[in-house]
């Protein structure tokens, strides 16, 4: 059992997963802010790899990954922070989140064994066909012992859901709606139909709502239906918006009403 496993076999709500990207604010964050999120008692971490296109990302993360591209930030750069980051946070799940052409240049082989290497337990991949999951990816992920996360949106059909659930491991990303990611006021009902729906599909797999979660109502709303949330450009904005790091969490929380 991963690290991953382990947490949603002890906690099956209100689970608080952040995005970050690597490299930002500045090219030495990283480390610093999985720290601080894991001091301050976020569950799990996604580390966005860098990227020029990023395009299920809005402005927020499309600027931050530019920012931290111009910082120097690379994806050797990045498993080298990783590893840091592991030795001084052992438990929390670490999630890599990046676009499949990063990935294609360094290697997807050398992907999955860096990391095995530096202690990264999943991988989400956007932009990756399921049927190339299951002919290349899958099998790196049984050798090298690391989930792949699937997404699925409001337009998935149930037949593609369970296909997911059938041959992915971890957790499923449940993204909150068909647009790019970005903070909201509120979720529709037509979105609250959609959150009811999967549930009652009664999937193996634990989810976790992300996109447009960024107040106690949207929070609330996201672990009401799921076991838990996923925040990525609310923290984004509070990493530009706070001197220091500590200070950013603890808005962050505050901001979710935590």
């Amino acid at each position: 059992m991963n690290r991953l496993q382990s947490l949603f076999a002890r906690k099956s709500s209100d689970i608080l997963s952040v995005f970050l990207t690597a490299g930002f604010p500045t090219l030495d964050s990283t480390v610093p802010v999985i720290e601080e999120l894991a001091r301050q008692g976020v569950d799990m971490v996604e580390i966005g790899v860098p990227f020029s296109d990023p395009m299920a990302d809005g402005v927020v993360i499309q600027h931050s990954s530019t920012v931290a591209l111009r910082n120097g930030m690379t994806l050797a750069r990045l498993f080298d922070q990783v590893a840091e980051a592991r030795k001084r946070v052992p438990d929390m799940p670490f999630v890599l989140m990046g676009y499949l052409n990063p990935i294609l240049r360094f290697g997807i082989e050398n992907v999955f064994a860096r990391c095995q290497e530096t202690g990264i337990d999943a991988i989400i991949i956007p932009d990756l066909p399921f049927a190339e999951y299951m002919s290349e990816y899958k099998p790196l992920c049984e050798k090298y012992g690391i989930d792949l996360i699937m997404l699925i949106t409001p337009e998935t059909s149930a037949e593609r859901i369970h296909l997911i659930d059938d041959n992915c491991s971890g957790f499923i990303y449940m993204v909150s709606t068909a647009s790019t990611t970005g903070t909201k006021d509120r979720f529709t009902p037509e979105q609250t139909d959609y959150f009811r729906r999967i549930a009652s599909m009664h999937l193996t797999h634990p989810r976790l709502i992300g996109f447009g979660i960024s107040n106690p109502s949207t929070m609330a709303d996201a672990c009401a239906n799921s076991s838990g949330a996923i925040i990525g450009s609310l923290f984004i904005k509070c990493l530009e918006r706070n001197v220091t790091i500590p200070e950013a969490v603890t808005d962050l929380r505050t901001t979710l009403g935590l």
